[in-house]
């Protein structure tokens, strides 16, 4: 009689143990979501390209998520874009595959990407209109205090095995899965809607990516907010910021850009 009730007891931690092996994986994935779009609408359409007017509360919102999430400094992360953007596949692109070679970019993104963000006259000269702020001198300075903290938070909501591998396995999908595609791919291969530049468009990565695998649209219209010009593609990121706009968390200043 008594091994009935420990054969059900055994069953039930099984199945808990099975799903805490899946809720790591699913955390970790929304986690690098909620990253690579704030990334999108915040640093790039927002703060690199002015497509975008932030609230102020939004814009503290958006900081503390790309702070917690991937230590990013909002100046660096402009003028290493902007940088890119004028030298597009030339010499002085921080991170063009065609100079570099595909496959270093691919998997040497991030270094490459802290090689030109520790350059101060590239902050100087390509984010001048970026200037750091007291949140960014007291609470911001260093990156990877921000990374620890959300570590930190993670393990106290998680649990100390279920949060640190939930914050491991979103830093290698944002810097190694989700961010080498849109640098490497996007300049490399693909299709295009537009001849006037080298980029090119992944349809299928641009719902995974926030939209900004469809590079070739955007190097053709950078302040256009909507990267999506054609019915068959899609921006997850233009689907947020209508929301956004809805609740007035942000203003859309660019102009999108359609074809039939």
């Amino acid at each position: 009689m008594c091994e009935f009730p420990y054969a059900g007891a055994e069953s039930q931690i099984h199945w808990r143990d099975l799903s805490s092996f899946w809720l790591v994986p699913l955390l970790a994935v929304a986690i690098t979501q909620a990253a690579v779009l704030a990334t999108s609408i915040y640093l790039h359409r927002g703060l690199a390209h002015h497509a975008l007017r932030m609230h102020p509360v939004t814009d503290v919102a958006f900081r503390l998520l790309l702070w917690l999430t991937t230590g990013q400094r909002r100046q660096q992360w402009v003028a290493v874009h902007r940088k890119h953007h004028t030298f597009v596949d030339r010499e002085g692109d921080p991170h063009s595959p065609r100079l570099l070679g595909f496959w270093r970019v691919q998997f040497l993104n991030v270094y490459y990407y802290a090689r030109e963000a520790g350059n101060v006259a590239t902050l100087r000269k390509f984010a001048p209109d970026v200037p750091e702020d007291w949140l960014d001198r007291v609470v911001m300075r260093q990156g990877w205090v921000g990374i620890i903290v959300g570590t930190g938070l993670a393990a106290l909501g998680l649990g100390p095995v279920m949060g640190i591998a939930t914050a491991l396995l979103h830093g290698v999908l944002y810097v190694f899965v989700a961010a080498p595609p849109i640098n490497g791919l996007g300049p490399w291969r693909g299709q295009q809607n537009f001849t006037d530049n080298t980029a090119y468009n992944w349809g299928f990565l641009s719902w995974v990516t926030g939209g900004e695998a469809l590079h070739n649209n955007h190097h053709a219209h950078p302040r256009a907010p909507k990267f999506s010009v054609r019915r068959r593609e899609f921006d997850p990121s233009w689907a947020l910021i209508r929301l956004l706009a809805a609740a007035r968390a942000v203003v859309i200043v660019g102009a999108s850009v359609r074809l039939s």
